[in-house]
């Protein structure tokens, strides 16, 4: 016997004890996928065998099985099963999570399971138990068909047992071996000219033609030449002028794989129609009617057979391209996708109402794809509207082409929208569909939705997953103190669609008097098989990430930012830069001037860009910093020093020491510390100059992170550098073009010019240089590599460290820090950045972008140690 079982689907065994389900069970279905009712009690009381634990077993048993189904899968019960109310709990399991409920009968003889359990010390019942278990099984195995079971198998030999194979079979919704592309078309409602157009423009061309002018597949074929494929939301008939040849158009491209649909109300209203079933002739089904009695006679009832026979075949939904998209006509909720019940195709026909009508006599319809938090993208039509809008990776494309709005498909993955516009109103709408503000700037669904973000989206232990990185883990305490910050200082969440990650310095330069060196870098790159690095000059400045529209209308269409605002300058922790909003408008003009003027708009096709940068000088966010640690540090040591060392001087003159003072180890030392003290002021004093108007302060872009529709890190960095040069020359008061040197690492003597280069800079007082691969994602031996190590210069550490760092005793202490954690975390908060631009630039909900956002910041409370 070859029983076929759903992949996702309930198995119950059921058998009188000794019958042999457990070993079926093992021979046929893996370990996790089992749940035996002995194993239960075994859980619950020590002792398999102990039947006062039954009903906690059961507990254990049926909770088990329920988050299991919740999460898709298969779920097979082992335990006797022979009382109709044993089942009947497990059959409403399968009916409250939408799958299949099914029967596997094992019926073994009573001599059979008398002597399976005579082997077995733990069985010590009598033979009367076996025997009542099976009387049982007798009087309820032909009802199982009424309790619900939707698939029921039944073997009554060990031979047949011993045969049995079991095949897991898909359900008719899951088709996620198909991967596309696909061409999604919203609602026909029988306006075939408009469809006919659509499927030109979107590159569907003849491809053979079926003979026999009466059946429903007679006619051209339409088909892709790329291989893209047609998939239909349903509602093909009523309303429009011609219902029959949309209906052919459309069965012909899914009779020969050009095309799938999935079935309308519409469609399933004239199914019933079709079938003899008594409906009403209304919202069009007279129209279509019409088109059909108007067949002649001897092509009528055959036309009719075939076309009910296609609606028929039509599937609910379906789950395409690994589960990443579902198609359905009214949509589908999270919990219902690949699942089959009643329940599940009604919510497909319908979606799903509050009980309520509206003004026009209509029910009112629930906002499902309001609450939707599934991966899945979720297209569907049913309610017309004048525009597709994505809100929570859903998107309804029925425009409305019946009621004189247009035909519209979208094609999938690109998430392009194509539309052809009605030749005419077909139909006068019940509801009118077009809004009254249809003006370009009117928020979008999503952004309105996006005005309210719910905390527990964020709280709590996360697990993100990255397209770079796989899944990074954040830990509850770390979005505990991200929310905090988050809640208290960040800017309008809407602009946040990044936050930089973290940098990790070289390794520890063992050169004499230096922390760190660029041959360290270098060795770590070409260690990793990268050949050529790019060297780029660090700016004696601040992080800042820009982002910026072309103008207001930009910024409300894009971002939903409605008060006015064309971008904004913030913190690499989300907080705003410039206490000043009207010095940092100012900022924002000039910069969009210089990329006007660059001919950036166009180049990108863009309405808004977003760029990594530094913002000097550092005193321009960090002055209390400045004012109450590092000032307050070297105003000390010049204070202080001078006394001590003039107290030293007077003491050893005493001591009738005048020749030996200049020499004593103790005034040398605090001499050394004077001059260390002098060099920290001089260190930070070269990041501080006042800013009393915009051209005081200077923004240096290195990277150009995300224009629309594209995130930037397929590019180079010296393409980026370029780039960005291209801007700062049409304003080089305000920007600063990045110096860089590319270096190849393999080439000792490429890598003595890129020490000399690092060396030239930082004896100036340059802040060092970071040393990047030329490509941004390059993976190495053990994963992804660093895409930014930074070597910083001798008198820059020593703010970081001390007016001391670079003494015998304090650098060899320094020396042995470890860089492993901070890589660690230099590397998931890359992916995290990388991976909210694109989920920004893919337009997926605000929820989805601050999810990685958020992670960065929940990362930065990691204990790491903040100056490396």
């Amino acid at each position: 016997m070859k029983i076929k079982i759903p992949k996702l689907s309930l198995v119950v065994l059921i058998g009188p004890s000794g019958s042999g389900k457990s070993t079926f069970a093992r021979k046929h279905f893996l370990p996790t996928e089992v749940l035996s009712s002995d194993y239960c009690r075994g859980l619950v009381s020590d002792d398999e065998n102990n039947q006062e634990a039954t009903t906690d077993a059961f507990e254990v048993l049926h909770y088990v099985a329920a988050k299991r189904l919740a999460r898709g899968m298969l779920t097979v019960v082992d335990a006797t099963n022979v009382q109709p109310e044993a089942r009947r709990p497990l059959v409403q399991l399968a009916r409250q999570f939408h799958v299949l409920p099914v029967a596997v009968v094992l019926n073994m003889p009573e001599q059979v399971c008398h002597e399976r359990n005579r082997d077995r010390d733990d069985r010590t019942f009598g033979p009367h138990v076996i025997r009542q278990q099976r009387s049982q099984l007798r009087r309820s195995v032909k009802a199982l068909k009424r309790e619900g079971f939707r698939h029921i198998f039944v073997m009554d030999s060990a031979e047949q047992v011993e045969a049995a194979s079991i095949e897991r079979v898909p359900l008719w919704n899951d088709r996620k071996d198909e991967h596309g592309p696909f061409d999604i078309v919203g609602d026909i409602h029988g306006c075939c000219d408009e469809l006919e157009a659509l499927l030109q423009e979107l590159g569907y061309r003849e491809s053979c033609v079926v003979p026999g002018g009466s059946s429903l597949v007679s006619g051209t074929v339409l088909a892709h030449p790329e291989g893209r494929k047609a998939v239909f939301v349903g509602d093909l008939v009523d309303r429009g002028p011609r219902v029959l040849d949309t209906v052919r158009l459309v069965a012909r491209m899914v009779a020969f794989g050009s095309g799938i649909c999935v079935p309308g109300n519409h469609d399933m209203k004239l199914l019933r129609k079709l079938n003899g079933k008594n409906v009403q002739i209304t919202h069009g089904l007279a129209e279509t009617m019409s088109e059909i009695e108007a067949l002649p006679e001897d092509v009528q009832q055959p036309f009719r057979k075939e076309l009910a026979q296609f609606l028929d075949g039509l599937v609910s939904h379906y789950v395409l391209d690994d589960g990443k998209l579902v198609v359905a006509h009214a949509g589908m909720k999270e919990e219902y996708q690949g699942r089959g019940s009643g329940k599940v195709r009604e919510f497909a026909l319908y979606g799903e109402t509050t009980g309520e009508t509206d003004e026009f006599g209509l029910p009112v319809r629930s906002n499902w794809a309001a609450e939707y938090r599934g991966s899945a993208m979720v297209v569907y039509g049913h309610t017309p509207v004048p525009e597709p809008e994505w809100l929570n990776r859903t998107v309804n494309v029925d425009t409305g082409c019946v009621f004189g709005g247009k035909l519209t498909a979208l094609r999938y993955p690109e998430q392009e929208f194509v539309s052809i516009p009605a030749k005419q109103t077909y139909c006068e709408p019940a509801r009118p569909f077009l809004p009254q503000d249809q003006s370009p700037s009117a928020l979008s669904a999503q952004q309105i939705h996006d005005d309210i973000l719910d905390a527990e989206d964020l709280l709590g232990k996360r697990i993100v997953s990255t397209r770079l990185q796989h899944n990074v883990t954040i830990r509850e305490e770390n979005s505990t103190a991200a929310l905090e910050v988050m809640s208290r200082f960040a800017a309008n969440p809407k602009w946040l669609i990044y936050l930089p990650p973290t940098m990790s310095p070289c390794e520890t330069s063992q050169e004499p008097g230096l922390l760190e060196h660029p041959a360290e870098a270098f060795t770590y790159f070409r260690s990793q098989g990268v050949p050529q690095v790019v060297c780029e000059e660090k700016h004696m400045g601040s992080r800042a990430v820009v982002v910026i529209c072309r103008d207001e209308e930009a910024a409300q269409q894009r971002f939903g930012v409605t008060d006015g605002e064309t971008g904004i300058v913030y913190t690499r922790t989300g907080r705003r830069f410039f206490n000043d909003t009207e010095l940092e408008s100012r900022l924002i003009d000039r910069l969009r001037s210089a990329m006007t003027s660059a001919g950036f708009w166009e180049e990108f096709d863009t309405s808004w860009a977003c760029f990594d940068c530094e913002l000097m000088p550092w005193s321009a966010k960090a002055q209390e910093l400045l004012r109450s640690q590092y000032a307050a540090v070297g105003a000390a040591g010049s204070a202080a020093l001078p006394r001590a060392i003039s107290a030293l001087e007077t003491t050893f003159q005493r001591l009738g020491n005048e020749d030996g003072k200049q020499n004593h180890p103790e005034l040398a030392q605090y001499k050394d510390r004077l001059d260390n003290a002098t060099a920290f002021v001089a260190a930070y004093r070269q990041y501080c100059w006042p800013v009393q108007s915009l051209d005081d302060l200077k923004l240096a872009p290195f990277h150009l992170l995300a224009t629309e529709g594209r995130v930037h890190i397929n590019q180079n960095h010296v393409w980026h550098m370029q780039t960005l040069a291209k801007i700062c020359q049409e304003d080089n008061k305000m920007l600063l073009a990045t110096n860089f040197k590319v270096v190849d690492v393999t080439d000792p003597l490429e890598v003595n010019e890129g020490v000399t280069w690092w060396e030239s800079r930082t004896r100036q007082g340059g802040e060092g240089m970071v040393v990047k691969p030329l490509d941004w994602i390059v993976r190495g031996k053990k994963g992804l590599v660093q895409p930014a190590v930074k070597c910083r210069g001798k008198e820059y550490l020593r703010i970081i460290y001390s007016p001391d760092y670079d003494s015998d005793v304090n650098l060899a202490r320094l020396r042995s820090r470890s860089l492993g954690r901070k890589r660690s975390l230099a590397l998931r908060e890359f992916a995290l950045g990388i991976e909210s631009l694109e989920r920004f630039v893919r337009r997926e909900p605000l929820r989805r972008v601050h999810e990685c956002v958020f992670g960065v910041l929940a990362l930065e409370s990691e204990p790491v140690d903040p100056r490396l």
